[in-house]
């Protein structure tokens, strides 16, 4: 199992910085022990104009077969069948699939990650990048690999059939194919590709599909697989066909291509929501009264262990960090770009250590339980619950509320009553083109007051911003706080 990267430079940009991107010396050879073989990295050539990596990958086929039993070896269509001589003779050894792939995970675990230790300005730069693939099987044939990398930002895509036997023309192409790819993109962005696509072509997969895979799937396709059209076949290939890991891996993609292509750059997004164009200062006041606001009613609650669900970039988790009183902080979000964005605000690279153990970004979804969010004292939604579908509450509603039931929740969203004072804003046009609707205050209180009645909750309302007194405040919050028994009329 071969593939090599290939790169060009000059003497003031030589092509052996490839050695730092990769972490590992152009002048040695090495080796790295897997769990179905061994994986060598070394040079063929490394000059300042041309520099070329190779990984070749020495699968040891019995240990394939002993560690693949009971573990779904192979799962997914076009799998071997499970019969003794089809164990220990197969494709497996000798052609690119989900073996290379996790290799490529493991020895180059830095580089797919974006991370430069020596030097950091090298992971954000475009390359020249050549990279060959001699033998990858491909089900779907050469039209398939055009479908994947194509739209990718490669200037060369070639896909040429290995025929079965270059002796005998007459028989035909097999189904592998020799892979060149070449164009200038940063090496994390082509070896995430290949990390997801490798497997995808085989369309079968060496180890049992587990439901972290679908999270293994998102960080690898951040920046390109929201987007790309062929994400439904992908995200079904990739997870061996498993229809409901599918079918949350397509929702949460969903999630991040609206985050993404609602014509505001993440970076802009406050809590993934913007006031759009509507004032000139206002917006940014608001949002700083709206922090304010959360940390007020933060540290009446007494809570010291803190979830940021929805936390976008992370302005909220980066103020919670100067307050002490603070252990514990979770910031969580749908969007790997937004936490990748929130972990360069927070400079969590160069944290000390007393400081990154109390913070932590995950990726999860609001549309799920997820039992990481259990036993905290407090949750934050600040302007989340308006980018979701109104249909998809009650599972928000139960996630927060019924499953990680925090002591303290605090609620922030628009007040639709309050858009006439935007004279910018057209008339029953919500502020941001993502939300899914915008509440008066009674639609706020009669949702707030039937999660509190029905989870056993007080609920308080706070106005944010100016207090108009017709139209009322431009955010509305609502804190939520247990009580030992539900109250009727909690909102009351």
């Amino acid at each position: 199992m071969f593939l090599t990267i290939s790169t060009t430079g000059s003497p003031e940009r030589p092509a052996t910085d490839l050695g730092h991107l990769l972490h590992k010396h152009p002048g040695r050879a090495q080796a790295f022990s897997t769990s179905h073989g061994t994986a060598h990295v070394f040079y063929p050539e490394a000059t300042a104009g041309r520099c070329t990596a190779a990984l070749l990958l020495e699968v040891d086929p019995v240990a394939l077969v002993r560690r693949g039993r009971g573990k779904g070896q192979g799962r997914g269509r076009g799998a071997a069948p499970d019969a003794a001589l089809a164990q220990y003779v197969n494709d497996r050894p000798y052609a690119a699939s989900s073996l290379l792939a996790v290799a490529l995970g493991a020895v180059f675990r830095s580089a797919l990650a974006g991370r430069c230790a020596a030097r950091p300005e090298l992971a954000e730069q475009a390359r020249p990048l050549r990279v060959v693939i001699p033998a990858l099987p491909a089900r779907g044939g050469t039209e398939l690999v055009h479908r994947l990398f194509d739209p990718l930002g490669w200037d060369l895509v070639a896909a040429e059939p290995v025929p079965l036997d270059e002796r005998f023309p007459q028989w035909g192409d097999s189904r592998y194919v020799r892979l060149v790819l070449e164009g200038g993109l940063r090496l994390s962005e082509a070896l995430r590709q290949l990390y997801v696509l490798l497997p995808v072509l085989d369309d079968a997969k060496h180890y049992w599909v587990a439901p972290d895979e679908v999270d293994k799937l998102l960080r690898a396709g951040d920046g390109w697989l929201a987007a790309h059209p062929e994400n439904g076949l992908i995200s079904s290939r990739y997870l061996a066909r498993h229809e409901r890991l599918t079918r949350d891996a397509l929702e949460r993609l969903e999630l991040v291509r609206l985050a993404e292509t609602d014509g505001t750059e993440v970076e802009e997004l406050d809590n993934a929501v913007d006031e759009g164009p509507d004032t000139q200062e206002r917006p940014v006041a608001l949002a700083v009264q709206r922090c304010e606001a959360i940390l007020a009613a933060l540290r009446t609650s007494g809570a010291a262990r803190v979830l940021d669900l929805g936390c976008g970039p992370g302005r909220l988790v980066q103020a919670l960090l100067k307050d002490p009183a603070y252990t514990e902080i979770v910031g969580m979000d749908v969007s790997v770009r937004a936490l990748h964005l929130a972990a360069k605000r927070l400079r969590l690279d160069r944290m000390g250590e007393r400081q990154s153990d109390r913070v932590r970004l995950v990726q999860g979804s609001l549309a799920y339980t997820d039992k990481r969010l259990a036993g905290y004292d407090a949750a934050v939604l600040s302007e989340v619950i308006e980018h979701m579908d109104p249909e998809r509450l009650p599972a928000l509603e139960y996630a927060v509320f019924g499953s990680a039931r925090p002591r303290t929740v605090l609620v922030t969203t628009p007040n639709a009553e309050y858009n006439v004072r935007w004279e910018s804003l057209p008339a029953d046009q919500v502020r941001h083109g993502d939300h899914r609707f915008e509440w008066t205050r009674g639609q706020f209180r009669a949702w707030a007051g039937r999660i509190a009645l029905r989870h056993g909750y007080g609920v308080e309302f706070v106005p944010v911003g100016d207090d108009d007194p017709e139209v009322g405040p431009p955010t509305q919050m609502a804190v939520f706080t247990t009580v030992d028994t539900p109250k009727e009329g909690a909102a009351a």
